[in-house]
């Protein structure tokens, strides 16, 4: 054998090696081509493969940290495995084949803005560092968005930002805030597309949560009417009015949906599985 052939053998058993020792590590994820966006467009379940669902299930290791309105996706989560069954059943741990959620705080920080807006940050890194595992992180805001400034969110994007540098292996999961009844001219609805605007630009994932309250489940648009976290807007209340209007049971569910509707908290975990879905690989349509 040439000194050639030698080098080059040498060369493939080393980078064999190197990917195995990688695979064990586990994924790095590369930059994404276009952002992932879940908002009321995305809440029909019946749209999301039980393959992709399966699929989340076997791979993702949630931690996910909340206060009262941000309980309203694993509420809702709850609500949807007694309602439908096993196929959306979730956990802290994945145990029995669930999915594998963290629900609920990390550490000292309660959400993005409590007890400041940045502790979240570091609660995210020492839970990270001792739970090697964990390969989505999502926070949720309470009602901080609505007296954020401009610098307030840069600060947000900022920390996420570096947290995707330094754990390339994990997908962190940015949020708007719930709306407030400030209407679009708002400050909650300007911070909130500010949001908006860095994942769309960047390539972000995001979980629109204003969005996904300003509309009922026909598409009926209650943004420019002053909507209010409990879904109540000018002239009426959404989900209670399309509650009334739909069989519990068959249409929509019974769950605990703190501030807000049940129906409210049904779409929220609708949207939160097309959302697992799509990180476990599935590309958005059927």
């Amino acid at each position: 054998m040439s000194t050639i052939q030698r080098n080059l053998s040498l060369a493939l058993v080393v980078a064999v090696v190197l990917t195995s020792l990688f695979i064990c590590e586990g994924q790095t994820y590369q930059p994404a081509s276009s952002p992932i966006i879940i908002d009321h467009r995305t809440t029909n379940i019946h749209k999301i493969p039980r393959q992709w669902i399966e699929k989340a299930k076997r791979e993702l290791h949630i931690a996910y940290g909340h206060t009262s309105h941000g309980s309203q996706i694993s509420s809702g989560m709850k609500g949807l495995e007694n309602f439908a069954g096993s196929l959306y059943a979730w956990n802290h741990g994945g145990t029995g084949g669930a999915l594998d959620m963290r629900d609920g705080n990390m550490g000292p920080a309660r959400d993005l803005g409590n007890p400041n807006r940045t502790a979240w940050a570091d609660t995210t890194r020492n839970y990270l560092n001792s739970h090697p595992e964990i390969n989505v992180v999502m926070w949720s805001w309470c009602g901080q968005v609505s007296s954020a400034t401009p610098q307030d969110i840069d600060i947000y994007l900022k920390l996420m930002s570096g947290l995707e540098r330094d754990y390339p292996n994990v997908r962190f999961v940015y949020m708007t805030g719930h709306t407030d009844g400030s209407g679009l001219s708002g400050n909650l609805h300007q911070r909130n597309q500010q949001i908006r605007r860095y994942c769309e630009a960047n390539n972000k994932i995001l979980y629109d949560f204003e969005d996904i309250e300003s509309y009922d489940p026909n598409g009926r648009y209650f943004g420019d009417k002053n909507v209010r976290d409990n879904c109540a807007y000018n002239g009426g209340n959404w989900a209670i009015e399309w509650q009334n209007t739909h069989k519990e049971g068959v249409d929509w569910y019974t769950c605990q949906s703190l501030h807000s509707q049940p129906l409210n908290a049904n779409l929220k975990a609708y949207a939160a599985w097309w959302l697992w879905a799509r990180l476990a690989g599935w590309d958005g349509n059927n």
